[in-house]
């Protein structure tokens, strides 16, 4: 009976060849994506982080959620409504900075672990946009509610119409208003000098489940009905619960054009960190757009493995990072040292 190392050796495939082709179907195994991390080391959980100093009180409350075994959609909702409800955090909700008219308008966006999301945009009279994008979420057939609509439909879920501009706020942009030469050049409003705009949340709770929200009253002195990124899902806010979420703070423009957290999402895909996807969205921009050293954006992200990632155009991009070994703020790496001046 012919031995079946004398048939292989009969048809021209021998030992060798077999070796060959194990080899190559272990090499293509091995560079299948990873999600950043050796999916063989234990995951760190939970894990929160936020944009900005501001951001350090609102992980403070993300944390209570998710260290008593909460959901990460209800973390990262109450922790940001923390920024929405401070009058000191004049680019966040009550007491954040008006447009060129002296209005407030806020934009808001939150993204569950299934997929789900809900947006509110040019929002006027509601505090806290950021409980209303979670109704439109969970409520309505919809994803974003903008402008009179969005205000009718918290009205209706209950909310008050309070008044927005603190009298600090308002003394602030009635100065803007006699500093500024925006009467004679009304197509291209002075922007403020803040290098930040918004409070962007991701978080990891104990269960592995991904959640972000991000809330907004957009740049200072914006022309009036400016939405920046902070509304729209993919730009400053995404959640992919097999691979990772990030958000986008600073010019909202610049974060649009690239959708920026979708991208950052799609490169830890690929199998890159949460760093790495950082720097290469930052490097997309700067590479793109040829205006990059006069603005700022940011970025923060975190994979299954609770990994992190931070980096910036310019530097002074901060950010908190809250899980079982840590509570600290951090300063992120950045691409230019070019000082900010305007948007």
């Amino acid at each position: 009976m012919t031995s079946r190392r004398s048939f292989l050796k009969r048809i021209g495939i021998g030992f060798p060849a077999f070796s060959l082709l194990g080899l190559a179907s272990f090499s293509s195994k091995a560079q299948e994506p990873h999600f950043g991390s050796d999916n063989q080391k234990a995951a760190i959980k939970p894990v929160v982080l936020s944009t900005w100093k501001f951001g350090f009180a609102a992980n403070e409350k993300a944390w209570e959620v998710l260290n008593s075994g909460g959901r990460a959609l209800d973390a990262v909702e109450q922790g940001v409504q923390v920024s929405e409800n401070d009058p000191k955090v004049t680019s966040v909700g009550l007491g954040g900075l008006p447009d060129r008219e002296g209005k407030v308008s806020l934009d808001a966006c939150i993204m569950d672990e299934k997929g789900n999301c809900g947006a509110v945009a040019y929002l006027q009279g509601i505090k806290n946009p950021i409980r209303v994008a979670r109704l439109v979420m969970e409520k309505t057939p919809h994803i974003m509610l903008a402008g009179k609509g969005a205000q009718n439909f918290a009205l209706s879920q209950g909310f008050s119409l309070e008044n927005l501009l603190t009298e600090e706020s308002k003394a602030r942009w009635e100065k803007w208003k006699l500093e500024s030469n925006s009467d004679s050049n009304p197509d291209k409003p002075e922007i403020n000098v803040e290098d930040h705009d918004t409070i962007g949340m991701i978080a990891l709770d104990k269960n592995g489940d991904l959640s972000g929200a991000c809330t907004t009253s957009g740049l200072a002195w914006k022309m009036h009905g400016r939405v920046g990124d902070s509304p729209i899902i993919g730009a400053a806010l995404y959640v992919d619960n097999e691979v990772g979420a990030a958000t986008a703070t600073g010019k909202g423009e610049a974060v649009m054009k690239s959708l920026g957290s979708f991208l950052i999402v799609e490169f830890m895909r690929q199998g890159m960190s949460p760093q790495e996807a950082c720097e290469k969205a930052i490097r997309r921009i700067t590479e793109r757009q040829p205006d990059a050293k006069e603005f700022q954006v940011g970025y923060l992200a975190i994979n299954k493995q609770g990994e992190t990632g931070a980096y910036s155009i310019q530097k002074g991009f901060t950010y908190n990072a809250f899980d079982p070994n840590r509570k600290e703020q951090n300063t992120s790496g950045h691409r230019f040292e070019t000082a900010i001046r305007t948007y």
